[in-house]
């Protein structure tokens, strides 16, 4: 009978692992405005096994990613172990899942990465919000690179709006992680003149609010990140994402 099901499907002339495969790597992809490279491997044994549903891993790696609030990913990796899914729904070129999962996770930014996001509108507005002596500030050329010292280095030219005044900002500090969801700027050196100085203190509580992973994940996920590392000029991010449902698209930003 499993058999004749198959033979009248296509999933023993492409193989039920490939077309599974295949579909959850489009589904993801979906989710980007563009990707340059997109590889997503299900493992199944045997792999009459997904006719139930029933995936014993999936690894999926994603390079050059860009979100389509125009954030930057030079490279995502998501493992999987045990996942139950519909496996029905992998003919309408869906994704269900049948129970939340959980899976572990690599993220890396690469100072370009960084620079790109930081310009962007979506991180530009969220930095409107920050008021400095009553007046709304506008970011332009901000630049962000990575230091022999392994430290993240942002410079600035901000333009208080009222004023018209330009006050160029550039501070120095080191990433941590706290809760597993707030990325915070630490141990932070602050240069330039006391005016620039102050705006630059302002900016980083400022930012180290905005920070929070739970903001920026997509519908039905949720990360955490256990570890940071700076490597190659690079942001590296080791964690885990619980995931409640296969997200249909972007989380809509508060």
């Amino acid at each position: 009978m499993v058999n004749a099901l198959l033979g009248s499907t296509p999933f023993q002339a492409q193989g039920g692992d490939r077309l599974v495969s295949k579909v959850v790597g489009a589904a993801i992809a979906a989710l980007f405005k563009r990707s340059e490279k997109v590889e997503a491997t299900v493992r199944a044994e045997p792999v009459t096994k997904l006719l139930q549903g029933s995936v014993d891993g999936f690894d999926f790696i994603g390079n050059g990613m860009l979100m389509y609030n125009g954030l930057r990913i030079a490279v995502m990796e998501l493992y999987l172990q045990a996942v139950a899914i519909d496996f029905g729904a992998i003919f309408i070129g869906q994704v269900k899942l049948r129970q939340p999962t959980q899976a572990n996770l690599r993220v890396v930014l690469s100072e370009e990465d960084l620079t790109t996001s930081f310009n962007t509108v979506f991180v530009k507005d969220k930095l409107r919000k920050l008021q400095y002596q009553g007046q709304s500030l506008d970011f332009n050329n901000t630049e962000m690179t990575i230091t022999p010292e392994k430290q993240l280095r942002i410079q600035s030219l901000i333009q208080l709006k009222e004023s018209g005044s330009l006050i160029p900002v550039d501070f120095m500090a080191e990433v941590a992680v706290e809760d597993r969801r707030r990325i915070q700027f630490v141990n932070v050196v602050h240069r330039g003149e006391e005016e620039a100085i102050e705006l630059s203190k302002a900016l980083v509580n400022h930012v180290n609010n905005l920070l929070d992973l739970d903001q920026f994940a997509l519908e039905g996920t949720q990360l955490r990140v256990d570890r940071l590392r700076i490597q190659n000029e690079s942001l590296i991010f080791y964690g885990s994402a619980q995931i409640n449902q296969f997200p249909s698209g972007k989380k809509r930003s508060k």
